[in-house]
């Protein structure tokens, strides 16, 4: 396909996601399916132009003048496609498959507006009402730290120590442009896709198949790292999800010890079996049933809780996730929390470390629900985050955002997609 056949095709699905409410994901796959002469490089292309689009959807509507599907399609390849107008205008001129041209009126708003005259949640590029959740976690950096997250994101990988160095993968990977990653010995980094690139599928390599790595953004790595679990330890990851967390967990106590993964949707959990066997991890066992934990509490030196949260830190990599999101979504989100808090709570014995974790930056989310749950449990106190006990790990003056209880990471302060951290203990 020519860029006028892809241009039309990334329109064709922004219309389709706004239709339909759908995710991006799913509305690009069916739109591969029925379009199969359509290459690799061609999805690629189509795929950088919505989610380009999805990340800027506000700010570039409002350059455009126009929030209509043809004006983000090509807001974001002018923003991000690495052409100027011309270029593209050459590059699209005789196809007949190529959408209609921008009218002399958007192309003026495009080359005259300034969006530092925008409001400040349309430069942030979120919903407006997120900006008081937003502006609880960074104060008055709400606006860059959100803006933050319409970047495009690298990709993460985490190496796993029980079968590889990160000598050894980096060489494996060798031309994928993998690179040391900051912070930590086992993080390794894709950096993010560059004009009209796109990433190396990483995962259909040897050293993949081989259980050399996982793919992890460095701020899940950086969390899972300050549970600081240790060889011998006994270990419930409740909420585990696919395993992410448990794998570095793992990884982390050497495969000594025990780690019991808990999710209570089977089908979350279901991927984990798999991953485990290819990492070669033999000290976890999985669980979808409430009620087979119930010889487990009183007896963990380790609780840590990926808890349900709506996902505001990915925003990067689920655009449109970040405009079907709901003040009522986050409601449900904030009771699911409280729930978890208060049953995980049971499983820890006296000294042991309860470690609160979620992929988002909103403070009801994270900052509050800590507030409360020291408030109503006086046996648990916090322990301060010491960033210097992560082993390799030298922050320097790249620091997340500490607040009254854990800290933030993101995109702006850490580099990293956006997480939060807290721990407590349980006294005797």
């Amino acid at each position: 396909m020519r860029l006028g056949g892809r241009l039309q095709a990334a329109i064709e699905v922004l219309e389709d996601i706004e239709a339909k409410k759908r995710p991006a994901s799913d509305a690009l796959k069916d739109w591969g399916s029925s379009h199969r002469f359509a290459g690799a490089g061609d999805r690629a292309v189509i795929g950088n132009i919505v989610y380009d689009a999805l990340r800027r959807k506000l700010s570039l509507g409002w350059l455009m003048g126009s929030d209509s599907a043809s004006s983000l399609a090509y807001g974001a390849l002018l923003r991000d496609g690495g052409l100027p107008y011309e270029d593209i205008m050459a590059a699209i001129a005789n196809d007949k498959f190529s959408p209609v041209e921008l009218s002399d009126d958007q192309l003026k708003n495009w080359q005259n507006n300034d969006i530092t005259k925008a409001e400040d949640y349309i430069q942030a590029d979120v919903p407006l009402w997120c900006v008081d959740k937003l502006r609880g976690t960074f104060g008055d950096d709400w606006v860059a730290q959100a803006a933050a997250l319409a970047d495009r994101p690298p990709v993460d990988l985490r190496v796993n120590r029980l079968k590889a160095t990160r000598n050894q993968l980096l060489l494996a990977l060798e031309g994928t442009g993998a690179a040391s990653a900051p912070f930590l010995d086992d993080a390794v980094r894709i950096p993010p896709i560059e004009a009209l690139g796109r990433h190396p599928n990483v995962q259909t390599g040897q050293a993949f198949q081989d259980g050399w790595f996982e793919v992890q953004d460095l701020g899940s790595q950086i969390a899972a790292k300050l549970a600081n679990a240790k060889a011998g330890e006994q270990v419930l990851d409740y909420c585990a999800g696919a395993g992410g967390k448990t794998l570095s967990l793992a990884a982390a106590m050497e495969n000594r010890g025990q780690i019991h993964a808990f999710d209570a949707e089977a089908a979350r959990l279901s991927p984990i079996y798999d991953r485990l066997q290819r990492a070669g991890v033999r000290n976890t066992q999985g669980y979808n049933k409430q009620a087979d934990l119930e010889p487990l509490k009183g007896q963990m030196d380790l609780v840590l809780t990926d808890a349900p949260c709506t996902g505001a830190g990915t925003w990067r990599r689920r655009p449109d996730a970040k405009w079907r999101l709901t003040e009522q979504q986050l409601e449900r989100r904030e009771q699911d929390q409280q729930d978890v808090l208060n049953s995980a709570k049971h499983y820890l014995k006296a000294g042991g470390r309860f470690v609160y974790v979620t992929c988002s930056i909103f403070d009801s989310e994270n900052n509050r629900q800590i507030e409360k749950f020291l408030a109503e449990n006086s046996n648990f106190s916090e322990e301060k985050i010491d960033l210097a006990s992560i082993a390799g790990a030298e922050f320097g003056d790249v620091q997340p955002v500490f607040l009254s209880h854990g800290c933030v990471f993101s995109p702006k302060q850490t580099m990293t997609d956006g997480f939060y951290v807290a721990i407590l203990k349980k006294q005797a």
